[in-house]
């Protein structure tokens, strides 16, 4: 990009030298220092603060050619910045695209473990319904068997009951008193016929 001193610049920009002068020193606007140490400003920058004047026709073909080259500078200066800027647009674009495109993979992941979770889950749904229709088939035929049989042991009138222990331990008692009434009975008998045998 051009440079120019403070002389130029004031004829660039319709100002005074003074004027340029105490934008330099204020800080309003910048510039650099040359080899010769001198104070240059960039034509942009000048432009940024001040603005161009449009020079007059009849100016030498020198100036012309002067304003003309500073011009398409300009231009090709802010054709640069218009570039930088694009190609940080296209940069963020990119960067969210490729955001985008992991959390699409990362939904369409999560997707397919869920559909397979419910998938799963509604067989195992399936299977204790099933287990549920088995197990109540099985009562209500056990309760059909329990009603058959109570019903049969009415009409016969019939029923049977188990055995106590108590009622077990009562019946052995009385058959082994029997015995020993048996036993007690036969040795009497053979004590008699003995004596009545001895006295006659």
């Amino acid at each position: 990009m051009a440079k120019v001193g403070a002389q130029r610049a004031a004829t660039l920009t319709g100002k005074s030298k003074s004027t340029v002068q105490r934008a330099m020193n204020s800080g309003k606007l910048s510039f650099e220092l040359d080899q010769n140490k001198r104070r240059v400003i960039d034509v942009s920058e000048l432009e940024r603060v001040f603005g161009i004047k449009q020079q007059n026709v009849k100016e030498s073909t020198p100036v012309k050619t002067e304003a003309k080259e500073i011009s398409t500078a300009v231009e090709k200066e802010r054709m640069k910045m218009q570039i930088i800027m694009l190609e940080q647009q296209l940069s963020v674009a990119g960067e969210r695209l490729d955001d985008l495109i992991s959390q699409r993979d990362k939904w369409e992941k999560q997707a397919s473990q869920i559909l397979i979770t419910s998938q799963y889950s509604q067989k195992q749904a399936e299977e204790l319904r099933a287990q549920i229709k088995e197990r109540e088939e099985k009562a209500r035929q056990r309760r059909l068997q329990n009603a058959q049989i109570k019903n049969a042991q009415t009409k016969s009138g019939k029923q049977a009951r188990p055995m106590s222990s108590e009622t077990r331990n009562l019946d052995e008692k009385m058959k082994k008193l029997k015995a020993q009434n048996e036993n007690s009975y036969d040795s009497s008998g053979s004590v008699f016929r003995f004596w009545k045998k001895a006295r006659g």
